[in-house]
């Protein structure tokens, strides 16, 4: 008797079969999306890792506000520590305060915060850099409530409080905008 030839063996082309190609990924752990959004393109960028996805896209001036802020409050810190009469004179307008502690203890709350700031020029971090601007800017908003109140409760508006009231007001502008900044997601290219 005569055998009969098998049949030929029908090649499954995996480039066309969409379903055998997602089931391939899929085992091999590629194409699908991690914690962060991002999609990986090859086994060898998840176990390598994606350093781009790392960098923080700094905003054009950041550094130069963290330096500005550093110097500031350094500043603004020294001063309160040494002279805090002339501190809330310089502000108020008015006679020395009746105790010198609370301004010194202001003057050692900003001396704190400026080391945070000065270190956080060293970062690249996005999370560090972003907690730094929200420092600030809770700070600045705080400062202007309270600096607002105390005018209204003097009665008395000077300029050098106007224009305290006003830098606190851009200074709080500024460290949202560049908080909101950092915090964006680079676009994909």
């Amino acid at each position: 008797m005569a055998t009969k030839p098998p049949p030929p063996l029908m090649k499954k082309h995996s480039q066309t079969d969409l379903v055998s190609r997602l089931k391939t990924r899929k085992i091999l752990g590629v194409g699908g999306e991690d914690d962060d959004g991002e999609v990986h393109r090859s086994k060898i960028s998840q176990v390598l890792g994606n350093e781009i996805k790392f960098a923080v896209r700094e905003p054009l001036g950041l550094r130069v506000w963290q330096f500005l802020s550093a110097v500031m409050f350094t500043g603004i810190a020294v001063m309160a520590l040494a002279f805090p009469d002339q501190m809330y004179e310089a502000v108020f307008d008015k006679g020395t305060v009746s105790s010198k502690t609370s301004t010194r203890l202001y003057g050692g709350a900003l001396f704190s915060i400026s080391l945070i700031l000065w270190n956080s020029m060293y970062t690249a971090e996005k999370v560090i850099i972003r907690w730094t601007l929200l420092t600030e800017a809770c700070y600045f908003s705080i400062q202007l409530i309270v600096t607002t109140v105390t005018v209204i409760e003097s009665g008395s508006s000077t300029l050098a409080a106007a224009v305290l009231l006003s830098c606190c007001l851009f200074f709080v502008l500024v460290s949202a905008y560049f908080y909101y900044q950092v915090g964006r997601r680079p676009k994909k290219i």
